[in-house]
């Protein structure tokens, strides 16, 4: 296994011996990533599995093991790697996808093994953290746009604990996206709060609250001129302009041709991975959708059943944006990371359930930046231990930083003055292009 890693002090005792230019691998890979397709913008897509996903009856099958369970494996479009029965569609993608089967980390708990997966870093301690997605709308957003850089759709309630800019500022937080119930088209509602006017209010008296807005905040910047204050008002002109425009449309998808918006499926997670390419298309940087509906990946009890649902809605969803992407020359700009906070346990529970399990699970890295057709890492028969290609939360975001020509070393200030790099963790050159 071939991993690159690289810091400030690796540097400063290369540059005089040679040692920087031979030793970091994974740098000239940045380079061509960030001018991948004649140097267009960069995307990344997280498809989050709340709940934590069976890595057992998905990506990481035991067909000949007691633990395996009764969902059945089926082959790919690449020759030896198969996936769940339940993922028909993605199976023929897998040609894109690199299937991450080393995963482990130390955190068991809901709230903070997804803090955990989206910082790299454990909650509690005294700094902190931006979530993976703010970094990185920082590092690819365009900044003057209508759109917001960073939009999350259907987070959960742990989610959006993690999804928090940290030392960052306000500036880097995601616009959250929530999912209401279906209406008469059987379509759930996806809608951004702040974007729907009230009735009440017209055009005209709307103007006036905006110019008694800039009045009031005009005054108040003036007298406390500091950061805070500065994102604080970025923030809300950002709002205000992305609701006077015409970007807002984005978030209709009414406007989708019928036969595009069902081939998503009419559930929550299929129209928020169809709004995930509408927005990627409009420029925004990073988009993350939510599956589960909260926690429904905690298939404590009637695991195979549960997966089974999830999977389909999971395989619907994710297959049609991989194809949707591809014909619209999108694939090759957006890194796409599929992963949850932990696994599930190997051994079945009394219920028919399983439970959590962060010692040995996967995630999936597709699409921009990455060679697919792989699997990376292995677990061991009975699926209880990595057995090759260890590879832990901090690893994992520095390869997804450098698949979308990001250098994971880069440094952003926290309190303090302290100087904090984007991931601290190991590159998995093999699964770069």
């Amino acid at each position: 296994m071939k991993r690159s890693r690289f810091n400030r002090r690796r540097m400063m005792s290369g540059l005089g011996s040679g040692v920087f230019a031979a030793g970091s691998g994974w740098l000239p890979r940045i380079a061509a990533a960030a001018k991948v397709a004649g140097g267009k913008d960069r995307n990344c897509i997280l498809l989050w599995m709340a709940g934590g996903p069976s890595q057992l009856d998905t990506f990481d099958m035991k067909p000949d093991h007691a633990n395996g369970g009764p969902i059945k494996p089926i082959q790919t479009n690449v020759p030896g790697i198969f996936f769940s029965e339940h993922l028909g569609r993605l199976s023929g993608h897998a040609d894109s996808l690199a299937i991450m089967r080393g995963l482990t980390t130390k955190e068991g708990d809901h709230g903070r093994g997804t803090v955990l997966m989206r910082t790299g870093h454990a909650p509690g301690g005294p700094v902190a953290y931006p979530s993976i997605g703010c970094s990185l709308s920082k590092e690819l957003g365009r900044g003057a746009a209508e759109l917001p850089d960073y939009v999350s759709v259907a987070p959960g309630p742990f989610s959006r604990l993690a999804l928090r800019p940290g030392f960052l500022g306000p500036k880097y937080a995601a616009t959250s996206v929530m999912a209401r119930p279906a209406g008469e088209d059987g379509y759930p509602k996806l809608d951004v709060d702040y974007l729907q006017r009230d009735p009440g209010v017209d055009d005209n008296r709307n103007a006036e609250r905006l110019r008694l807005w800039e009045s009031m905040q005009k005054r108040f910047r003036q007298g406390r001129p500091s950061g805070n204050v500065i994102a604080h008002d970025t923030v809300y002109e950002s709002a205000i302009r992305m609701l006077q425009s015409d970007a807002r449309e984005a978030f209709d998808l009414s406007g989708e041709p019928a036969g595009i918006r069902e081939s998503y499926g009419k559930t929550a997670f299929g129209q928020g991975c169809l709004l995930a390419r509408r927005l990627v298309e409009r420029g925004v940087s990073v988009v993350e959708v939510s599956s589960g509906n909260g926690l429904g990946w905690d298939t404590h009890a009637d695991n195979f059943a549960r997966v089974k649902t999830l999977s389909e809605e999971l395989d619907l969803g994710w297959a049609t944006l991989m194809q949707d992407l591809r014909d619209r020359g999108l694939l090759e700009t957006t890194t796409i990371l599929w992963a949850g906070e932990f696994g599930r346990t190997p051994i079945i529970n009394a219920t028919g359930g399983r439970d959590h399990y962060p010692q040995a699970f996967s995630c999936v890295l597709a699409g921009g930046g990455i060679a697919g057709g792989q699997t990376h890492g292995q677990t061991s028969e009975d699926g209880s231990e990595v057995t090759d290609g260890q590879m832990n939360q901090q690893d994992l975001l520095a390869t997804l930083c450098a698949a979308l020509g990001v250098d994971p070393w880069t440094e952003n200030v926290a309190e303090g003055g302290r100087p904090i790099a984007i991931a601290e963790g190991d590159v998995i050159d093999e699964v770069l292009l």
